[in-house]
């Protein structure tokens, strides 16, 4: 059967509507011709030309003459030039250029592996983080070593320790960052932990700050995120190892990504001078930021991670462990370490038995799926490490039982560490500062069980080579030609398109198979089919 054509909308409208529609066009123009009346008309005023009286009369309309035929002669070359370019690149679209050599792909990566030896600018940043930390070290006297209070441990680096150890007389500094997040005991039991080795500060960085030049009102009353903690202790301490040093000091600040380094330079210079931002690795270089007459800080790029290091260590503190590890394994890795019970009761789920479970939860409490309704398993993974990584959540780790010197100090390095600074001073900062943070109860924070130190890389020639994506993909191209019975298999594995969690549930025998989609029905009974508003959402988490 045909469809009857649908025909246009009338525009006939009441004459009450068409009527109002005319008054309310007539009140507008009234409106703007009052406004242009208060600002008054500025009539472009008429060029007079030179007057009768004046001396050189026709020598001065002579060279304006003249003026304006150059002018209007560059025009037309400047017309007739773009013409020909134009006609160039037609010519060059119509009749392209054949190459001539018999292997393009192979001296196209000849060429880029010339020009990327050639140029600095192209080798593998990560070196060039390497490169800048070097300098940021050898540049200070005194180096302050961020670390987040939520995992203090995980957050140092024998290597880069060790190394400013060997640099010479430079003063090593410990500063617990986001304090605020990890209850106040937990605090202070890492705090008489760390300072039995190193000069250590507790410190809470302003997250909200005016950008320099700009002037901002503020609010009567300050805003958690506004007030800073430990930054009088901090600043202290070093005028008061400036005026021991007898010189004026440069100050580096270094640690792992996403500890609050450019945080605290903001904090201490009371404007946000340095970017700072949610996303991992965003100081890329170096950067001089002088506090005062005496004193200058240095930001430097983060720590370059060891790939040697533990699944967890790799998802808490390498910027790219989201993309190397897949999604699911690197929370899954940091959910390993988590209590059970805690994580249950702050992400208000009910119990699990592994990491899928959860994952499966938590994308239905928080409104993710997919298409067709399914829960959206890798999106719930992503919001777990974004806000484990992120300033947010809090959650713990206890100190080690008995304290034991590191490897790379001894009792001479540790003394001469702590001289030049006042010590009873920072002790008396430290306590007033624990005082003044808003500290989360034991019961509202997650236990994590810490992986110890973080192993770095400070040698550019400890960093693996990464090769171009040319040179992979004629790598590949080369593998299938020589082997193309490896390329089937390789097809059938791809033709199953199966996704992290299929791939786990197809390794499962048949009987915890069976097991679990009983739990996993017997949960979903459990879970009410209308959450609030602020979770009934269908927009997967990015």
């Amino acid at each position: 059967m045909k469809r009857p054509k649908l025909k246009k909308a009338s525009k006939r409208m009441t004459c009450h509507k068409r009527y109002k529609i005319q008054k309310k066009v007539r009140e507008h123009h009234r409106k703007l011709r009052k406004e242009a009346k208060k600002r008054g008309h500025k009539k472009r005023r008429k060029d007079l030309g030179v007057p009768n009286s004046a001396p050189f009369k026709e020598a001065l309309l002579r060279e304006a003459e003249l003026r304006k035929q150059r002018l209007e002669e560059l025009k037309q070359q400047q017309k007739l030039d773009r013409h020909k370019e134009q006609e160039k690149k037609r010519k060059l679209k119509t009749n392209p250029v054949e190459p001539s050599n018999v292997e393009p792909v192979n001296e196209e990566f000849e060429q880029c592996k010339a020009k990327n030896k050639a140029k600095p600018g192209k080798q593998n940043p990560k070196k060039l983080y390497c490169q800048e930390l070097k300098k940021v070290i050898e540049a200070s006297d005194v180096v302050l070593e961020v670390l987040d209070a939520r995992d203090p441990l995980g957050c140092r680096c024998p290597q880069v320790e060790e190394a400013i150890v060997l640099n010479g007389q430079k003063k090593l500094v410990l500063v617990l960052n986001k304090s605020d997040l990890v209850p106040k005991e937990n605090l202070e039991n890492w705090l008489n932990y760390l300072k039995r080795e190193l000069p250590t500060v507790v410190f809470r960085a302003s997250t909200s700050l005016k950008n320099k030049g700009k002037t901002i009102k503020m609010r009567k009353v300050p805003l958690k995120s506004e007030v800073c903690v430990g930054k009088d202790g901090l600043r202290k301490l070093l005028a008061g190892f400036q005026e021991t040093y007898g010189k004026a000091i440069h100050v580096g600040v270094i640690g792992f990504p996403n500890v609050g380094k450019s945080s605290i330079i903001n904090s201490l210079k009371q404007e946000r001078i340095c970017n700072v931002g949610v996303s991992m690795g965003l100081t890329r270089s170096m950067q001089v930021v002088p506090l005062d007459k005496r004193i200058t800080i240095i930001d430097s790029p983060s720590f370059i991670v060891s790939p040697l290091n533990s699944p967890t260590t790799l998802a808490l503190r390498s910027p790219a462990s989201i993309e190397v590890l897949k999604p699911v394994e690197a929370a899954s890795a940091i959910l390993s370490q988590a209590d059970t019970r805690q994580v249950v009761l702050k992400f208000t789920v009910p119990d699990f038995k592994n990491s899928l479970e959860f994952f499966t939860l938590l994308a239905q409490r928080r409104g993710l799926h997919q298409k067709g309704g399914t829960p959206n398993v890798e999106g719930a993974a992503k919001l777990l490490w974004s806000e484990w990584t992120g300033g947010s959540l809090g959650y713990y780790c206890h100190p080690p039982t008995s304290w034991t010197l590191s490897q790379h100090f001894n009792e001479n390095i540790v003394t001469d560490m702590k001289w030049g600074f006042n010590l009873e001073e920072l002790e008396k900062n430290n306590a007033h500062s624990i005082q003044a943070i808003r500290s989360p109860r034991l019961a509202s924070s997650i236990l994590f069980q810490s992986s110890g130190l973080t192993n770095g890389i400070i040698e550019e020639k400890d960093i693996p080579e990464e090769l171009p994506k040319q040179q992979q993909g004629r790598e590949d191209y080369e593998n299938i030609n020589n082997d193309p019975e490896s390329v089937d298999e390789e097809a059938v594995e791809k033709s199953s398109d199966m996704s992290p969690p299929e791939e786990a549930w197809e390794a499962l025998p048949e009987e915890a198979q069976a097991d679990e989609q009983s739990e996993q029905s017997y949960i979903l009974d459990r879970v009410p089919e209308e959450e609030d508003d602020a979770y009934n959402f269908t927009t997967d988490y990015v």
